[in-house]
């Protein structure tokens, strides 16, 4: 941690905020992206979009936030704290949509990871059908970065994807709405192939980020975490690729050290120490 940030901040490397709803059973959301920053010693703020009733099982309501509401959270931290990212999650319909748009460009803030949150891993629908055009529209090209699974995007492209080609070729689509850069992440892809590739397009260029797959059924909020964590690291002060890097080893170290607490899937293991986060007490 560099002298300065250390005299201003304390433990924390950063400030970064979360725009997404609520996760009442705590594995995703609002709530796995705070954890993720206290984790890896980023100050965590938020905007709360929406209200779910969930649990491990799924979700069985939902109360959307008004949109001067929304927008006037992001205002307010914004024009207080020194804002190094910010992460969008859950964004339920245009109105949201527009508010949060407006919000992210009054402030400036160029640093800023679209997760864009459509359908809980239960299946129950997280975004109104009639928004999907308003993400491609108004938040994506305001992304430093996309992060969508695979149903995700195929919604953003309207293709079919079933190989790592066609992932890529998924992520220039999304490229071409005009973000800086898209990791398509292949978990979903079919036949749970034991090695899981994401294809990172950045700077022009693809990346194939492999990794073995982990099995276990502690998985619910993995978007949420892996695009906080990404979201962390840039207000910590790195480029956009080691960001990435890093952000996939907190997500493989979270999913090995899951909590299965519920009737239904298990949530991650936010309180993993990483390495570049310890800090030595003198």
């Amino acid at each position: 941690m560099k002298r300065g940030m250390a005299m201003k901040y304390g433990i924390y490397r950063g400030i970064a905020m979360t725009v997404a709803g609520s996760d009442s059973g705590g594995g995703a959301g609002i709530q796995a992206d705070l954890k993720t920053f206290a984790a890896l010693k980023v100050f965590g703020t938020s905007a709360i979009t929406a209200l779910t009733v969930q649990n491990s099982i799924g979700v069985t309501g939902i109360h959307n936030a008004p949109p001067e509401i929304i927008k006037a959270q992001i205002l307010a931290v914004g024009s207080d704290f020194p804002l190094g990212a910010v992460k969008t999650g859950m964004l339920g319909n245009r109105g949201t949509i527009r508010a949060v748009a407006e919000g992210l460009s009054e402030l400036g803030i160029k640093k800023i990871v679209v997760d864009p949150v459509m359908v809980a891993q239960s299946g129950d629908s997280l975004l109104a059908a009639d928004a999907v055009e308003a993400v491609k529209e108004i938040i994506v090209p305001l992304a430093q970065i996309v992060t969508p699974n695979l149903p995700e995007a195929e919604k953003l492209t309207g293709m079919r994807i079933e190989s790592v080609e066609e992932m890529t070729a998924a992520a220039r689509e999304i490229a071409k709405l005009g973000c800086g850069a898209v990791l398509v992440k292949g978990g979903h892809l079919a036949g749970e192939p034991e090695i899981i590739t994401d294809v990172l397009l950045a700077d022009g260029k693809i990346s194939l980020l492999q990794d073995r797959r982990i099995e276990t059924t502690a998985n619910h909020g993995t978007g949420c975490t892996l695009s906080s964590a990404i979201a962390a690291e840039l207000a910590a002060g790195l480029g956009l690729e080691e960001a990435v890097a890093r952000a996939r080893q907190y997500l493989r170290a979270g999913l090995h050290y899951g909590v299965t607490a519920g009737h239904g899937a298990g949530c991650l293991g936010h309180a993993v120490t990483m390495p570049w986060t310890e800090i030595v007490h003198g």
